[in-house]
């Protein structure tokens, strides 16, 4: 038996409008390629480059609860302030982010990569000094490597102690679009 269409959108507004969701996600087009983006009732839970052909949906399920489900509408803020983001009118999101699933140092490396301020370059030395961490740059880089909501948490920001691009989950070239986009490259 096939399931119309139809039927699955029916299905994902009532999930929705009923509260039903652990995690909403969707799949996005933009100038950096295929974009997971995911929230959770906290915020805004993940984005993940190249999505396709498997999402971790999983690894959401996981981390925030079993009732994952596209669920294209609860992910409009995000999609417009990325899509604004992207057309260079945005320098700041004001988007909640849940970081439930991250303790301890990870969570405060990540905290103080938001305050890296658009079109600003850091590096992985100092993000760890602001973490109290002072020896700690190859700890932050596996930080950011694993960071659940990239663009966002702009680990795109942090560059290797000589100014070189270096290890970025969603690879050098988008590093590298993303410091472009924001001005902090010429």
């Amino acid at each position: 038996m096939t399931i119309s269409p139809e039927v699955h959108r029916r299905f994902r507004v009532a999930a929705a409008s009923q509260d039903l969701l652990d995690v909403a996600y969707d799949l996005i087009d933009t100038p950096v390629g295929s974009l997971l983006i995911a929230g959770s009732r906290r915020g805004l839970c993940r984005i993940e480059f190249d999505p396709e052909p498997n999402p971790d949906l999983e690894g959401l399920a996981r981390a925030f609860g079993a009732k994952v489900l596209r669920a294209p509408g609860h992910l409009d803020p995000v999609k417009q302030q990325l899509e604004e983001y992207f057309r260079g009118e945005r320098s700041e999101f004001d988007l909640p982010v849940d970081l439930t699933p991250l303790q301890g140092f990870g969570r405060r490396v990540l905290t103080e990569l938001a305050r890296v301020p658009y079109g600003t370059v850091t590096t992985y030395g100092a993000l760890a000094r602001q973490a109290e961490r002072p020896k700690a740059a190859r700890a932050v880089g596996t930080v950011m490597n694993r960071n659940p909501v990239p663009i966002v948490l702009p680990c795109h920001r942090v560059i290797g102690s000589t100014g070189k691009l270096v290890g970025y989950g969603g690879g050098i070239e988008r590093k590298e679009a993303l410091l472009r986009l924001e001005g902090a490259l010429t």
